[in-house]
């Protein structure tokens, strides 16, 4: 009995280093900075072995490439990176990945086209997937419930025909420096995506500049070379997509607003560029959480506005930090704000923290989420649609419903400058003034009235307004909308100056951002 069970526990034992030293994925294959004729293929084992990419453009294969490995700790595991060159642009390929005996499923990507070609495509923003322990299966359900589901639902055929890319700014995890949490809480829920679909993020404050942010992602190698993948840039068909560091240590840099700088100028030039699509973690402004602001951003958005004022070409910057979803656009520019979080974190809720209402914003809503936006090269009229798909929150569950849409186009068609009726050319009481002007017409034929702005003078060139009222058509804060029921052709002035003559004006903008021209100044004199 003593030799059976000795023999047993040295089989055990022998039985044990064999299962410790068979191989397994820590992180499924993933694929990154995608060009036309090439793409990058990642993924992460428990121990050391070949890293190897069989593709082809059909399920069976039959070509084989070979790429690298490094360690990602001190431990035994391996990340791979495998580079396939010699794509064809716009086409769909089949791959799996091979690390010894260790196989993966069959996936499939589709390469991009090239910059300026007539391909429509869509793209997904979605930011602040740190897990929230209170429920923490949320990034989970956002991706295979949210998005595949959404994808499947709206277009026929297979997710990389439907879907070009995923921009993440910021908050992947909730501790960067955490070497597992990139395993279970962001790799994990996401791999049936990010097999099929190339994400780019940017870090937040979460990743902590960790190693493991810089070692997990592979992206475009156009930056500052000492500060390699911190701000960086991709083109995709009419689109260039801009990533920038916002973090405490990064975000006062001058090498990177000067090679911002540059880049714009760089895109002053590039004919097939239409839209410029910026992303980083820390909003300028925040309607659900003030202290979460970061002034250096707006330094980004005076930036961007110069730049679609310079070239006529719209430009986004997206955003999260604050958890719950913003839209707003520009006043004076072709220039939108958007904040998509929360794909997981816990939502800024209403109430629960100092908030603002923000001129510039339309809609803000306290749901988890992500926005899709669709790309509509058509060179004689260039356009960019947004939705939101809202997953609710604890409070009211959403199954992907549309919240929140605006589309952009490249060339406005004005609306007709309105015409100012009164008060003109007369005195009145200095009390209870009301502005008034003709109804919203011209520009295209599906477009409304969105936003009228006025503006109040003591002189006919008016350098100090003083009345500057932007008013949109919409404004969604602490879950009503504060514009319900207002008309935009006229304005109320509670009271002004007695025996003053003034000057007032007024122009009108369409839900596409276009603006008309001013009114003709009119007069008239207070008693």
């Amino acid at each position: 009995m003593k030799t059976i069970l000795v023999f047993f526990t040295v089989f055990s034992g022998f039985l044990n280093v064999v299962i410790a030293q068979e191989n397994s994925f820590l992180v499924r294959p993933y694929l990154q900075d995608a060009e036309p004729n090439s793409i990058k293929i990642m993924w992460e084992t428990a121990q050391a072995g070949e890293s190897i990419v069989e593709w082809g453009t059909t399920p069976k294969l039959g070509k084989k490439t070979s790429g690298s490995s490094f360690k990602v700790t001190f431990g035994p595991s391996r990340l791979h990176e495998v580079k396939l060159n010699g794509l064809k642009r716009f086409t769909e390929y089949y791959y799996r990945v091979k690390t010894g005996k260790l196989t993966s499923d069959i996936f499939q990507f589709k390469t991009p086209p090239f910059s300026g070609e007539e391909e429509p495509f869509n793209l997904i923003a979605m930011s602040d997937m740190q897990i929230d322990r209170s429920q923490p299966n949320k990034f989970n359900e956002v991706v295979n419930e949210g998005i595949l589901a959404y994808l499947d639902q709206e277009f026929e055929g297979k997710v990389p025909d439907n879907l070009a890319l995923v921009l993440i700014p910021g908050d992947l995890v909730a501790q960067g420096s955490d070497y597992e949490q990139w395993q279970t809480d962001f790799f994990s829920p996401s791999e049936k995506l990010f097999a099929q679909v190339p994400v780019y993020p940017v870090p937040g404050n979460h990743e902590q500049n960790s190693q493991f942010f810089f070692k997990y992602f592979s992206l475009p190698e156009n930056g500052d070379a000492a500060y390699a993948e911190h701000w960086w840039y991709k083109d995709y068909g009419n689109v260039r997509i801009i990533g920038l560091d916002s973090n405490k240590g990064y975000r006062d840099m001058r090498q990177q607003y000067e090679w911002l700088e540059q880049v714009l100028k760089d895109t002053e030039k590039a004919e097939d560029i239409d839209f410029v699509f910026a992303q980083l973690h820390h909003p300028f402004k925040s309607e659900l959480w003030i202290p979460g602001e970061e002034e250096t951003t707006g330094k980004v958005v005076k930036m961007l506005e110069a730049f679609s004022d310079k070239t006529g070409k719209p430009s986004i910057h997206f955003f999260g930090h604050t958890h719950g979803y913003s839209r707003g656009q520009s006043r004076d520019h072709n220039h939108l704000w958007i904040n998509v979080a929360s794909a997981g974190g816990a939502i800024d809720n209403w109430g629960e923290f100092e908030g603002r209402d923000y001129d510039e914003f339309t809609v803000t809503q306290d749901e988890y989420g992500f926005v899709m936006v669709n790309v509509d090269p058509n060179p004689a009229d260039p356009k960019i649609s947004i939705k939101r798909i809202s997953r609710g929150n604890t409070l009211q569950k959403r199954d992907n419903e549309v919240t929140d849409s605006i589309t952009v186009y490249k060339i406005n068609q004005r609306p007709d400058a309105p015409v100012a009726l009164s008060p003109k050319n007369e005195t009145i009481a200095i009390t209870d003034i009301v502005l008034k002007a003709t109804p919203f017409e011209g520009g295209r034929p599906s477009s409304r009235h969105a936003a009228s702005h006025w503006q109040v003078a003591t002189s006919p060139e008016f350098e100090k307004p003083i009345l500057d009222s932007w008013k949109q058509d919409e404004n969604w804060y602490y879950k009503e909308n504060r514009q319900k029921d207002d008309d935009l052709t006229d304005e109320s002035i509670a009271r002004l100056q007695p025996e003053t003559t003034y000057y007032w004006r007024v122009r009108y903008r369409d839900q596409y951002l276009g603006w008309s021209d001013w009114s003709k100044t009119t007069s008239f004199t207070t008693k």
